[in-house]
């Protein structure tokens, strides 16, 4: 029986396939590669010295997806797949329904289909708007204010929609705070297209020299240092959260929605400070004024999944820094080999290359 990881290149994909082959599970990854490269893949499984199928095929294509079903076994699937950047869908918020909305329905129709009924979901703390609730729980009301963040929660609703019509189903929505950091092999990490949206791989390519300085929005906020707080996890804890998620799923029926945060709160300030101690780089900052919406202070509250999934992050600041500036020196164009990617027929050959099973 495999676990079905889609989108399982990306930034926390790829480290919770790390965390899942760890632990003994059979995987098998569906990604497009449009913000994500094979590269990833090939270095999951350098870390684990596993191999997995892996299929490039998009969710909104159902056809190819359903080949992935119908070849394999699958008892749960862990739901990466997604357009994530926030200021790109107030661009283009049509791209982003389309892609995220309508790829989790495919999705979730060939599970229904194939009688494959255990889910993870990757949300996000989006989906709680500009509350001023801190620290933030579960039970908050909901009031995305971007289409990104209205996406991840209209696919909640959809799955509340989903288990109401089923209660077999059995569905963890996880919804992550500030993920940073990278495994500790420097192997993995964080590898945005362009220019970094989030700040921690601001910071990074700041260090090692591909960005100037860092805008700091906004230094009058009611903080201790007037920067806006926000409750960052380092990546491998929420890999980690998603195994937990998984084996509750795998138990149980029902759907719940878990916060995924430290439930502590740092400044920019103190994060570019952290940093400095860590890669030994001064930061350049420019300060610059408040954006519209930006909350002062934003932190979880984590105590349902340490209850309910025993669950907490244990990797603190310093961890944080010291895994993001070892990825960011090691690697600071990214992934730069970039994998061929053959397109053809979808039935998994081993690629003893590349170590790891690549469809042709």
């Amino acid at each position: 029986m495999a676990i079905l990881v889609t989108g399982g290149a990306g930034y926390i994909g790829s480290h919770t396939c790390v965390e899942l082959l760890n632990e003994g599970y059979e995987i098998i990854v569906v990604d497009n590669f449009s913000n994500s490269k094979p590269e990833a893949l090939k270095r999951v499984s350098e870390i684990t010295g596993k191999s997995f199928k892996i299929y490039p095929v998009d969710v909104l294509n159902k056809d190819e997806l359903e080949e992935v079903f119908s070849n394999h076994k699958i008892d749960s699937v862990i739901h990466f797949a997604g357009f994530k950047a926030v200021g790109e869908s107030v661009t283009f918020p049509l791209k982003y329904y389309q892609n995220n909305i309508t790829g989790t329905v495919v999705l979730c129709d060939l599970m229904k289909k194939y009688k494959v009924k255990n889910l993870v979901f990757s949300s996000s703390a989006t989906v709680y708007g500009s509350t001023d609730q801190v620290p933030i729980v579960e039970n908050t009301q909901l009031g995305a204010v971007n289409p990104y963040g209205r996406t991840k929660q209209m696919i909640e609703e959809i799955l509340q929609d989903l288990h109401h019509s089923d209660p077999t189903w059995s569905i963890a929505i996880l919804r992550y705070f500030n993920p940073i950091g990278a495994h500790e092999s420097g192997r993995i990490g964080e590898d945005p297209n362009g220019i970094p949206n989030n700040l921690m791989p601001y910071i990074s390519q700041v260090a090692v020299g591909k960005l100037q300085k860092l805008t700091v929005f906004g230094n009058d906020y009611p903080t201790k240092d007037g920067t806006g707080v926000r409750d960052y996890i380092h990546v491998v804890d929420l890999a980690i959260g998603h195994l937990k998620a998984l084996e509750n799923v795998q138990s149980t029926c029902g759907v719940d929605a878990y916060n995924l945060g430290t439930g502590k709160g740092y400044s920019v300030l103190e994060m570019v400070g952290a940093f400095e101690n860590a890669s030994g780089k001064s930061i350049p900052i420019r300060l610059s004024k408040r954006r519209p919406g930006d909350a002062a202070t934003c932190f979880a509250n984590p105590s349902k999944a340490k209850e309910k999934l025993n669950w907490q992050a244990t990797r603190g600041i310093n961890v944080m820094c010291a895994d993001t500036w070892r990825w960011q020196r090691n690697n600071p164009d990214g992934y730069e080999k970039v994998l061929k990617t053959i397109i053809g027929s979808h039935s998994p050959v081993q690629n003893h290359a590349a170590g790891f099973l690549m469809p042709e």
